[in-house]
């Protein structure tokens, strides 16, 4: 079966979770790309409705912004059963569990289902830690190299203990899409874990 033929085999959203810097919106762009189904980064749905993230969070603060965020999030799971690739916010299941009603049910859902797909630079805290910082640092809106790793190192736990299946990128963004096609099709085993093979320029 073709990739583009099993686009329309999925049901409802495939989401990817991880920290800031695991390579969600690269991966989650190809990976829709090769299903042919929409994708949607859901800071980028968030700016386009309320505005710029940093601005909201400077006028509200953080609480406020994660409810809008579960809120929009939930809206957008709701719509039209169509199948897509979903990139949620890197801090979305880290949340405090009253910022929404309907929070801890949405985060639980979302850990469990087999079509989310946890991203991580690597299983190994130090060396997640190391690459995530580096890539941070490249982005215009990077935070200092402190605050990066204090954050990576707060949320690396969080996220590496979901019962998602994890996927390290610290490889091609080719090698990081294939086998999440493998995974869809029912190739790998939910809950384990691969080992990353080589490193290359990363996702």
């Amino acid at each position: 079966m073709s990739d583009r033929v099993m686009g329309d085999e999925i049901e409802g959203m495939i989401r990817l979770i991880g920290p800031g810097g695991a390579g969600k919106t690269t991966v989650g762009a190809a990976l829709a790309d090769r299903l042919a189904v929409p994708f949607i980064d859901l800071d980028a749905e968030f700016t386009a409705r309320y505005g710029d993230i940093s601005a909201s969070l400077a006028a509200h603060g953080y609480d406020a912004y994660a409810g809008q965020n579960v809120a929009l999030c939930s809206a957008l799971a709701d719509g039209p059963d169509r199948p897509a690739v979903i990139a949620l916010s890197s801090g979305f299941m880290t949340y405090r569990d009253d910022v929404h009603p309907g929070y801890i049910r949405l985060r639980e859902h979302i850990a469990r289902s087999e079509q989310t797909f946890v991203l991580l630079p690597s299983l190994d805290l130090e060396t997640c830690v190391a690459e995530t910082v580096r890539r941070q640092l490249r982005r215009p809106f990077a935070r200092t190299a402190e605050r990066e790793e204090q954050v990576i190192r707060g949320r690396f736990s969080s996220h590496a203990s979901l019962p998602a299946r994890k996927v390290e990128t610290m490889r091609p963004v080719d090698a990081v899409v294939a086998e999440l096609l493998s995974m869809l099709r029912g190739g790998g085993r939910f809950g384990a874990p691969r080992a990353a093979a080589g490193l290359g320029e990363t996702a």
